[in-house]
């Protein structure tokens, strides 16, 4: 009888034993299943920042321009004003060099918007963007340069894309050079602020978002989600 009743315990704890080292197994192979990814990072994605702010602008055609136009395309903004001059860094030459080497990337059927935001209203008419855009070499199929109210100006870029801007007593502009890269469904996926990227990152970036639009249904997009809970972000 002892026998039995030490034979029935050996069991339990071997059960319990067993039980316990299959816990201890799930999150093993967790650990081990983002280690695999980190390292062998089979699909690189950009990170999902936050959301991109809503706006309503005016292009240089006079026409009304708003955040939902560029929903399922990948926009590229930056933020200048025509007369910008040093200090202050023009930042549309980079459009410029991107749009020139865009056949570069197979973005399927992902359209690729640009928009340049002017903070000078007052100077930047329709007439002086048409200009500017004309200088660029700017497709304005694609490329839209658009401007507004100085208070919704500053909601935009200060509180949306955390971008400064402001005037001095002499009536000159402190702007904060930047771009800011927003995928299709309205979410800010890279900013690049105080520096430029140049024209190779914007090129990777943008096809980044070309690919994971284009995988976004069917089994590739659990693949897409694991690679965002495992941070496989481009370095």
């Amino acid at each position: 009888m002892t026998a039995l009743i030490f034979s029935t315990k050996q069991q339990d704890m071997a059960k319990a034993s067993n039980k316990l080292n299959w816990l201890w197994a799930i999150p093993a192979t967790a650990l081990l299943a983002v280690a695999a990814f980190t390292i062998i990072r089979p699909i690189q994605v950009l990170p999902r920042i936050t959301l991109a702010p809503g706006y309503m602008l005016t292009d240089q055609n006079g026409n009304a321009l708003t955040s939902e136009d560029m929903r399922g395309k990948i926009t590229f903004y930056n933020f200048t004003y025509t007369n910008c001059a040093e200090p202050c860094v023009q930042t549309s030459g980079l459009l410029q060099e991107v749009q020139a080497r865009l056949d570069e990337i197979d973005n399927g059927d992902v359209p690729i918007e640009f928009v340049t935001i002017s903070v000078d209203p007052a100077r930047d008419t329709t007439a002086v963007l048409t200009e500017f855009a004309n200088q660029l070499g700017a497709d304005q199929n694609m490329w839209h340069f658009v401007t507004g109210d100085v208070n919704r100006l500053k909601w935009v870029i200060g509180g949306g894309f955390g971008l400064y801007f402001g005037q001095r007593d002499d009536g000159s502009i402190i702007l904060d050079s930047g771009y800011m890269l927003v995928d299709g469904g309205g979410i800010l996926r890279a900013e690049y602020v105080h520096y430029d990227p140049g024209v190779d990152i914007v090129l990777r970036d943008i096809r980044l978002l070309a690919e994971e639009s284009q995988n976004s249904e069917g089994a590739a997009r659990y693949a897409y989600e694991a690679a965002h809970l495992f941070l496989c972000y481009p370095r």
